[in-house]
């Protein structure tokens, strides 16, 4: 058994009273919870499975976010 390393890139936001996560390289890996780290591991189950799917029925695996550089940028702002 061959084994592949894949890294893509998630994001989780506030919705409501819960917190929203999802791959944009997966289409449809989406999941929620009530607390970010609930959501974190609501959302590697999804992917994990969301993978699985797509493999056992020889469906082709989006490509890993390799190439993109993401990162925060903090300014300060001075207004009146």
């Amino acid at each position: 058994m061959k084994t592949k390393v894949l890294s893509y890139r998630v994001i989780i936001e506030k919705d409501g009273k819960y917190y929203h996560g999802y791959v944009p390289s997966l289409p449809g890996c989406h999941t929620q919870g009530d607390t970010i780290d609930e959501t974190r591991i609501n959302l590697k189950e999804a992917i994990e499975l969301w993978l699985e799917t797509r493999t056992a029925n020889s469906l082709p695996i989006p490509k890993p976010d390799v190439d993109r550089i993401e990162y925060i940028e903090t300014f300060k702002l001075n207004y009146a």
